[in-house]
């Protein structure tokens, strides 16, 4: 299995053969405020959807009165303008992911967290990513009897295909099954998500969504001048696309619906914000598109608000922050349907979805953005409408909620 499968949309997930498993939790009213470990190897300044998501939760969880502790590998090279007073932050060791320097895997440290956990025992420890870093993590909680949870974002066993290791797809799968099955749950942002991992030897499964910052992701933030910067008057429509330029991105059909976009009309400018292996080529073979680069979370939210149009081609997301930012963002989306664009998006209504299996139908679908103004703006609109009530702070106050409930349930709490 390559990726997410795209199921059709009559059928539920929660209903599959396999359901997710989830964990009884036991009454923890009298558990108030406790001490979080989160281990991780993305996090801010890095912008991505789990080094943000996870952003978020640091915070409102460091808000909520919890003690936070957020272990991640050491970033210099990055500028960071974070400000964090909700939670305390420790620097680790981490190389370079070879192939794609913009990311960081952390190395092991499972002797120093001992140390460290020993010493200021917390409550729990949640494991974001099945790296040397995170893998060591759970030992180490394992070792001293710590609750640990843990969360699949990334599709890695996907991956191999993508970047010529397909031969290690199987023994990818099965690393990141024996990761997480070490932990007492695993956490996945959507139902559908849980199914698919169910299937495939996981346990203890939950759904931890994703929120959207509405107030940050605005039509409020569009910007004429910012606009004019691109070549583009107010009539004319702006196409954008945001995140890493990678090869299991779906570039090349992202490409082919941007020149069919144009073709039909002319008038249309394209924008491509984000960095990856792939930038500088793509930027040496698309001179007419606009490649910003690594920018700030408040330049992405005014880059977002002065598009018209979102496009988003991938296969591999295992959700898909950026969807829901760019509904948020007021543009007009189109995308498969799976991930985020299942659980938001009603075709025709507050966007177009298309089959995973029928990129033709997801080109016809772009090209309808691009010469249909007055669809452009009820779709627009829509999207606002749609995902306004998907705060960060419901999303946190379950995964909350969740954790305390592994925490009351231990042997050991």
């Amino acid at each position: 299995m390559s990726r997410v499968i795209c199921r059709n949309r009559n059928t539920d997930a929660t209903h599959s053969a396999h359901p997710p498993v989830t964990f009884p939790t036991r009454h923890h009213a009298k558990i108030a405020h406790v001490k979080l470990t989160i281990v991780t190897e993305t996090f801010p300044p890095e912008i991505n959807g789990v080094a943000m998501t996870f952003g978020h939760i640091a915070r409102e969880l460091g808000r909520r009165g919890h003690q936070v502790t957020v272990c991640h590998p050491r970033r210099d090279d990055l500028p960071n303008g974070l400000s964090h007073p909700e939670f305390s932050a420790v620097p680790l060791p981490g190389l370079p992911i070879p192939g794609y320097p913009q990311l960081r895997f952390g190395l092991p440290a499972g002797g120093k967290l001992r140390r460290r956990w020993r010493a200021d025992r917390p409550d729990l420890v949640h494991v974001v990513t099945e790296g040397p870093l995170g893998s060591s993590a759970v030992s180490a909680a394992r070792a001293l009897g710590l609750p640990v949870t843990s969360s699949f974002h990334t599709n890695f066993h996907a991956y191999t295909r993508h970047y010529g290791f397909a031969p290690l797809h199987r023994a990818a799968l099965g690393w990141l099954r024996r990761v997480h099955n070490r932990t007492a749950r695993t956490f996945a942002p959507t139902a559908e998500l849980c199914a698919e991992l169910s299937a495939q030897g996981f346990n203890g499964l939950s759904v931890l969504s994703r929120g959207v910052d509405t107030v940050q992701f605005s039509p409020a933030q569009r910007s004429p001048e910012l606009r004019a910067s691109w070549g583009a008057v107010p009539a004319d429509p702006v196409v954008l696309h945001a995140g890493r330029i990678a090869a299991e991105k779906n570039y090349p059909l992202l490409f082919r619906a941007f020149a069919a976009m144009q073709e039909a009309n002319p008038r249309c400018r394209f924008v491509l914000v984000g960095d990856g292996p792939l930038r500088a080529r793509f930027a040496r073979e698309h001179p007419d598109f606009l490649f910003t680069g690594f920018i700030s979370r408040e330049e992405l939210a005014r880059h977002y608000a002065s598009a018209d149009v979102y496009l988003h081609a991938s296969l591999t997301e295992t959700f898909g922050n950026v969807l829901t930012e760019a509904m948020a963002s007021g543009l007009a989306i189109a995308g498969f349907d799976y991930a985020a664009a299942r659980q938001f998006v009603r075709h025709g209504e507050n966007g177009l979805v298309t089959a995973c299996d029928q990129p033709d139908a997801f080109v016809s679908a772009a090209v309808r953005l691009a010469t249909d103004s007055p669809l452009r703006l009820r779709l627009a609109r829509a999207a606002r409408v749609t995902v306004e009530p998907q705060s960060w702070a419901h999303v946190i106050a379950r995964f909350e909620s969740d954790l305390l409930g592994v925490i009351a349930a231990h042997p050991h709490s």
